[in-house]
């Protein structure tokens, strides 16, 4: 049974340290908080929290070379072997169709928001966090992907997530799976002939991209905890397995 106090905080951090967008669900699905900061305030706001799960939209390791050394058993042509620069999770979910970032072997090689990433991960393991599935931990960590949560939510690649259309169908998602969070609906009210003609869109109704993958990796900190045993993981521990939002993963998306 979950704890009445326990939370469950998704962050994204696509846009580096220098804005870092999270949010924070409880056990009923409510929003509690949704905000964008900087590292140190993120991490003031996560150690306040005496039971949380926290998923992280971050590789938590580097590429250990494993898609090679299992190349053998991996059907990836010669060819695209040579390019492979990636961890076993990532291939897994590329050959679904899920386009995801690949992770390089070497630490400088990294975006700075991959590297943001490690950083937060190194904290909240001096915090004690327990990595998932810990039990006996009131505190876990995990690494999401938002990219993947929401292709399964969606039960197929979900459009663009910078367009309206692609943030619509987010929030949406979210919303019919039961996060509380406000009605995308609403948009369609505000739109009129008139504010179409201007260019006027009532984009405050909907939530920015970021947004709404700290959202979504919330919410697949919920499920793996609700639903306990329910939440498929893919990779390898020693390059980080990324949780994601279901019992399994489709063939193809």
């Amino acid at each position: 049974m979950l704890s009445t106090e326990s939370s469950f905080i998704g962050v994204d951090l696509s846009a580096g340290r220098k804005s870092i967008s999270y949010a924070a669900l409880d056990r009923n699905l409510s929003l509690v908080a949704l905000a964008d900061c900087k590292m140190n305030d993120l991490v003031t706001f996560l150690a306040g929290q005496s039971a949380a799960t926290v998923a992280v939209n971050a590789p938590s390791n580097v590429n250990r070379g494993i898609v090679h050394a299992n190349k053998k058993n991996i059907k990836l042509a010669q060819v695209q072997f040579r390019r492979a620069d990636m961890r076993l999770a990532e291939y897994e979910l590329r050959e679904r169709r899920i386009h995801v970032t690949k992770t390089p072997a070497n630490l400088q090689l990294c975006p700075s928001w991959v590297r943001a990433g490690f950083e937060l991960y190194l904290k909240l393991e001096k915090m004690k966090d327990a990595k998932y599935p810990e039990t006996d931990s009131a505190c876990q960590i995990m690494e999401t992907n938002p990219q993947a949560s929401f292709s399964i939510l969606a039960g197929q690649v979900p459009l663009a997530r910078n367009s309206l259309e692609g943030r619509l169908q987010r929030h949406l998602l979210l919303h019919e799976h039961g996060v509380r969070i406000k009605d995308p609906m609403d948009f369609f009210e505000e739109v009129t002939h008139y504010k179409i003609i201007k260019g006027i869109w009532p984009m405050e109704l909907l939530y920015s991209p970021d947004q709404l993958d700290a959202l979504v990796a919330a919410y697949t900190a919920w499920y793996a905890v609700s639903k306990v045993g329910s939440a498929v993981m893919v990779g390898d521990a020693k390059e980080g397995k990324i949780v994601l939002p279901d019992k399994e993963l489709q063939e193809k998306y």
